[in-house]
């Protein structure tokens, strides 16, 4: 039998340093390539950890690799600059603004619809007592009060809420209906395209209409009590001198007043 010649495995090392994988180079200024430069280098990987029992790489090969610097990937060899990656649940732990809803991981939710809003319960129709010397039908529309009272029999009346003139529109006086329309279609007058040239130069009636459902136009003025499609402006002075009510509102009104009202605005 012929003898078998045992070479130790630190010869295999020595006589081929080419035979050795590097796993690791640490990047220039990596303190564990200085703490290591006073031990025998073994040309690192798996053969200097069987050598010496230390880890080449600076967080030991067991380490979960979501955890590694940098400057280190999975199997030890340099990808990047050595800095850690950002934190991607970072985000989540960002204190919430106040008064704001948070989506996940943490980015604030923009608010899913506007806030809605709503006609002031004072603006709603509603039965008042009446001592004025106005005959029962007679239409009176306080301005400053942002109101229009139908004058009724028995000492009352139907006070509704309206829109009015924005400064500068606003006017006062007696006129007569002078005639009614369901759902009007709506010629914006010349001195009002001359202020808002974009505006179309006719609009058919329908929802959409700024004259709403109902228009009851006052003598031979510009002038008309006609719904709104944008019921929040009741109660505020924001039009070029009509009085505007809400559509349910103009729509019960329409009803009661004939052709030949008086209409007095103070």
């Amino acid at each position: 039998m012929r003898p078998v010649l045992l070479l130790p495995l630190a010869a295999l090392v020595l006589s081929g340093p080419a035979l050795a994988q590097n796993y690791a180079q640490p990047l220039p200024g990596d303190p564990m390539a200085t703490a290591a430069s006073g031990r025998g280098n073994y040309g690192g990987g798996f053969i200097e950890m069987l050598m010496t029992g230390r880890d080449p790489t600076p967080m030991g090969r067991g380490g979960a690799v979501y955890n590694r610097p940098g400057a280190y990937a999975t199997y030890g060899r340099s990808t990047q600059p050595a800095a850690y990656p950002a934190d991607p649940f970072e985000p989540a732990a960002q204190p919430r603004a106040p008064g704001r809803r948070m989506a996940a991981l943490g980015q604030p939710a923009e608010m899913e619809r506007p806030i809605e809003r709503v006609i002031d319960p004072r603006f709603r129709k509603q039965e008042v007592a009446y001592d004025g010397p106005q005959k029962p039908g007679t239409i009176i529309i306080d301005t400053p009060q942002r109101f229009l009272f139908l004058v009724q029999p028995g000492g009352r009346a139907l006070r509704y809420g309206i829109g009015v003139g924005r400064p500068g529109f606003s006017w006062a006086g007696m006129k007569t209906v002078s005639r009614k329309a369901e759902w009007p279609s709506w010629t914006p007058p010349a001195e009002m395209l001359k202020r808002r040239p974009d505006l179309p130069r006719f609009m058919q009636g329908g929802p959409e209409n700024p004259l709403g459902a109902r228009a009851m136009y006052l003598g031979s003025s510009l002038y008309r009590i006609h719904g709104t499609n944008e019921p929040y402006t009741i109660g505020q002075a924001v039009s070029s001198g009509c009085i505007r009510m809400t559509n349910d509102d103009v729509m019960d009104l329409y009803e009661r007043v004939r052709v030949g009202a008086k209409v007095l605005v103070i």
